[in-house]
């Protein structure tokens, strides 16, 4: 059986994509963990999938503006890793999907160490923070729109559609 790791977070259009395609993953049998912010929205969004294991990491976010949480967030994200580290040790995966969002850029750092590939998608025109990070560590970044990969540095982006 086939394990995958499905990550991204923070809104519901970094969550919705992963889960259109559950109902794919399960009729090909796979074992499916999701890797999300412990107090997420991602997390109540999966709920009802009962058939989905939820993992929950501590995250932070890079804000483009003046916070207090700008000092904090930097070691919740060496935490993220940390544990990210962890679960993709007992997990197992044989592929992570990350949708972007600030949840999915421990799992993608943390997916280097055990050699895990990464498929990144990117459904807006313009690459997105956490996305830009994530991508010199994908094996492929698939895109939505054609000229957003000239967007990917390294030759590793795809056009995919939706």
């Amino acid at each position: 059986m086939k394990k995958i790791v499905l990550t991204g977070g923070g809104t519901a259009g970094h969550v919705t994509p992963n889960i259109a395609l559950l109902p794919a993953l399960c009729k090909m049998g796979c074992e499916i963990h999701y890797i999300g912010d412990v107090n997420g929205m991602e997390k109540r969004l999966m709920a009802p999938f009962d058939f989905v294991t939820y993992h929950g990491i501590s995250t932070g976010k890079l804000r483009r503006y003046l916070s207090v949480q700008n000092l904090k967030d930097p070691f919740k994200v060496l935490k993220g890793i940390s544990q990210s580290k962890k679960l993709l040790g007992e997990i197992r995966p044989d592929v992570i999907f990350a949708k972007g969002g600030f949840v999915s850029v421990p799992v993608v750092m943390a997916a280097k160490k055990h050699k895990i590939p990464v498929v990144l998608h990117e459904s807006d025109f313009t690459i997105g923070l956490a996305n830009r990070i994530s991508a010199p560590r994908a094996s492929i970044v698939c895109t939505s729109f054609a000229p957003t990969v000239n967007e990917v540095k390294g030759g590793h982006g795809v056009w995919t559609g939706s």
